[in-house]
């Protein structure tokens, strides 16, 4: 079993960077892979990075390429999400997920624990 809590969403202006945290509570956090998602009112959960569980793999989303990051602290069972360049279209409720797995970790379908989430509004 593995709670994730999720913190540090909030409303900032475009341009301006976010700083999203996960914390898990199991013991063997180092052996799942974490995952970033978010969902926009009306829209479909859509993928945003993720890091397996070694920490040597990162993956983004075509959208945040090159804006965002996924840092990751196994001795603290944390991981990140670094915001910059934040956008209107970046708004979101936003969601960490872990998998045991290690293959479609683009797919909200490979992840099973999730957080609550958090709300990130971006304003123009």
């Amino acid at each position: 079993q593995v709670q994730l809590v999720e913190s540090g969403g909030g409303l900032v202006q475009a341009g301006d960077s976010l700083r999203l945290s996960c914390a898990a509570s199991s013991g063997t956090f180092d052996r799942y892979a974490m995952g970033w998602f978010r969902q926009a009112p009306g829209k479909e959960r859509e993928f945003v990075a993720y890091i397996v569980w070694s920490g040597a793999i990162t993956y983004y989303a075509d959208s945040v390429k090159g804006r965002f990051t996924i840092p990751r602290d196994t001795a603290k069972k944390t991981v990140a999400l670094q915001m910059n360049s934040l956008q209107p279209e970046d708004t979101a409720v936003y969601y960490c997920a872990a998998a045991a797995g290690r293959s479609s970790l683009s797919r909200p379908d490979a992840y099973y624990y999730w957080g609550q989430g958090t709300q990130v509004t971006v304003s123009s």
